[in-house]
């Protein structure tokens, strides 16, 4: 890089600054704010701070239920909306509650349950104004997946069901702890890419697993990698039944139309929201009038009326199963969390408001702990019920409540009319709703943007294809925690150059008009240092370097004589860090070269004074930015002064 253009910035030597030492703080209120900062960096309490007694009962009320903060304020208007709301998605919630009810391998009247305590709970705990609650195929799949493994819910559904309401009580467990503790950030480690991967990949195997009921299958394979399941259609086609096929079609293409149709013209959700019950209600009649069950077509029968019986003493904590359950516990709870807070946080963006992520996480575990001693399953907040609570115009959460009493009237009245309920038209409505999951377009953008990204996403996605959920779900956390610890393990070093006529230092690498500095070598270091970086960046520096002395070698240029750190970016430094520091300030000694500090936080000036280091590089040689680092450096060879000889410069400064 040429040096034609470059101005010389100031060499007066007065003008510059020293990097202050932050004043020291005792240890224990250093820690204090570390861990308020990492667990509570809302500061939740600061609104209870200089409160009478009388208040502070009344905010922490308001925090625990924020139905007591929304509820005095809900007038007439609220409650049109949410009604109609309500009411919208309750025609959803009860043929995709007996659906996914049945993809779990549970009696489908749990699926009603499932819809009608826990959004009760979730109203008076939760914070998001639309999200829609209830049972969602991902964790059904996997409730299916971890306990099937252990207990054939055929062959012993009693002792299966069991399980199924500890797993739930474990996972609500699990989930308000997180809360509680503050701890959600763990959920964090589900990056975007492996959301979309693992959810696109268990959209397919729940696809798959609905050939049994499209074909009117009998035996199924209870695996759910794509070879099992393919292995299973074509080892039976004998036994495949074409009534169950055309009429599963059928309802397929009317609610695939539907959908089309909803997103084509928004104002008509209503459609895409109703196509579910219109097509229970349509496959119940034509079953009803036309004897189908007789011929193939399966049914789900006879589904007993009356609300959630008590479940609490099914809990099997004295199973041998026990670890089965915690296991399958906070699997499905993190992917619940992950999917609900992310709904509820998309559709706050959209009508600015904010939610809290560790509210959110007590809520869900208050409602799936409740649920599991009154006969539930897993629920969270779906994509597609809470989009359609969204676009019916939901004001609050008691839309939730409009949802619930509505299955309570379903509960009391209405089940024996599901007895002709084909299930195959359940199948198809799990299919319909799995495939708005397949976002291959997020797939498409993430290639173009992040090929490390798509890579994540693909093996989420063949992981659970191929594999297992769980084996996906592992796949898919391990690469991204692999890419995070590549991004703090190998930080990235820059050569800076100097933006022609000004004072701005930037990578020589984005912007190719920079210009190097004659004699001074200018590295950016931009991440902390830690002991997984400290021995790499050792090196990194060195090659720098070695490959600037050889380049201005081979192009005639003056020597090298300083190296300027730019450490703007380094937030925080441990003592292999320090080390590290101390073994390139001796690298650049044994060279004849000077070292030069520039823009050393707080937290890394302490560490810099604490280990002595400032007294071994020289505070005179540590300045607040690169152009006054740059100025010195100049000044120095400018005045023809020795580098190694600084008490002249220090008395100067």
């Amino acid at each position: 890089m040429g040096n034609a253009d470059y101005v010389y910035p100031s060499t007066n030597v007065e003008c510059a600054h020293r990097v202050a030492i932050p004043p020291p703080q005792p240890f224990l209120k250093s820690l204090k704010n570390s861990l308020k900062e990492t667990f509570f960096p809302d500061d939740p309490l600061r609104q209870f701070k200089n409160q009478p007694p009388s208040r502070k009962l009344k905010l922490g009320l308001q925090y625990i239920f924020p139905i007591f903060e929304w509820g005095p304020r809900y007038n007439l208007e609220f409650l049109k909306s949410d009604l109609v709301a309500g009411i919208t998605i309750a025609s959803l919630a009860i043929p995709q509650g007996i659906s996914y009810a049945r993809l779990a391998n549970l009696p489908p009247i749990l699926g009603l349950y499932s819809s009608f305590i826990p959004p009760l709970v979730y109203a008076m705990m939760g914070s998001s104004r639309d999200l829609a609650v209830g049972t969602v195929a991902v964790a059904s799949l996997l409730t299916a997946s971890m306990l099937g493994n252990e207990v054939n819910a055929n062959e012993n559904p009693t002792l299966y069901l069991h399980l199924a309401f500890t797993s739930t009580f474990f996972a609500g467990l699990f989930q308000a702890a997180l809360g509680f503790l503050r701890l959600g950030f763990i959920v964090d480690f589900l990056s975007h890419a492996t959301i979309v991967g693992f959810m696109a990949g268990a959209a397919t195997v729940v696809c798959l697993q609905q050939l049994k009921g499209i074909l009117g299958l009998d035996h199924f394979t209870h695996g759910t990698d794509l070879i099992s399941v393919m292995r299973s259609v074509f080892t039976q086609t004998h036994k495949w039944r074409w009534e169950s096929a055309v009429l599963g079609f059928v309802f397929l293409f009317y609610l695939l139309l539907a959908r089309y149709s909803s997103k084509r013209r928004p104002k008509l959700f209503w459609i895409s929201a109703m196509a579910p019950l219109t097509s229970v209600i349509l496959g119940s009649l034509f079953v009803y009038l036309t004897h189908a069950e007789k011929n193939g077509v399966q049914v789900i029968g006879e589904l007993k009326k009356g609300l959630n019986p008590p479940s609490i003493m099914d809990l099997a904590f004295g199973s041998p199963y026990l670890t089965t359950t915690i296991r399958t516990g906070i699997v499905t709870g993190v992917i619940a969390l992950a999917e609900g807070i992310a709904v509820g946080r998309s559709f706050a963006m959209f009508k600015n408001y904010h939610i809290d992520g560790n509210k959110e996480m007590i809520a869900f575990g208050m409602m799936n702990v409740v649920g599991s001693c009154t006969s539930c399953y897993l629920t969270t907040g779906p994509f597609s019920r809470s989009a359609v609570n969204f676009n019916a115009g939901c004001k609050t959460a008691a839309s939730n409540i409009v949802m619930a009493l509505a299955v309570m009237i379903t509960l009391l009245f209405l089940t024996p009319l599901f007895h002709y309920t084909p299930l195959v038209v359940l199948s198809s409505i799990i299919i319909a709703a799995m495939l708005g999951l397949i976002n291959y377009e997020e797939a498409i953008h993430l290639w173009h943007l992040d090929k490390f990204d798509f890579l994540v996403c693909m093996g989420a996605y063949v992981g659970v294809v191929f594999g297992s959920v769980e084996i996906g779900l592992v796949i898919a956390v391990a690469l991204s925690v692999l890419r995070l610890l590549l991004f703090v393990a190998r930080p990235r070093t820059l050569v800076l150059g100097n933006i022609p006529n000004s004072m701005i230092y930037r990578s020589v690498h984005q912007y190719p008009n920079a210009n190097n500095v004659p004699g001074i070598l200018i590295l950016e270091i931009d991440a902390p240092i830690y002991f997984a970086n400290a021995s790499y960046l050792r090196e990194r520096i060195s090659r720098w370097i070695d490959e600037e002395e050889d380049r201005l070698k081979t192009s005639g240029e003056s020597s090298l004589q300083y190296v300027i750190l730019d450490m703007g970016a380094v937030g925080n430094i441990d003592t292999s860090g320090i080390s590290m520091l101390e073994e390139v300030k001796k690298t650049v000694d044994r060279r004849g070269l000077k070292l030069v500090l520039a823009n050393p936080g707080g937290e890394v000036m302490k560490k810099l004074n604490k280990s002595k280091l400032i007294e071994l590089i020289g505070q005179e040689w540590i300045y607040l930015t690169v152009g006054e680092a740059v100025g010195a450096c100049n000044y120095m060879l400018h005045t023809c002064k020795p580098k190694n000889e600084s008490e002249t410069w220090s008395n100067n400064v």
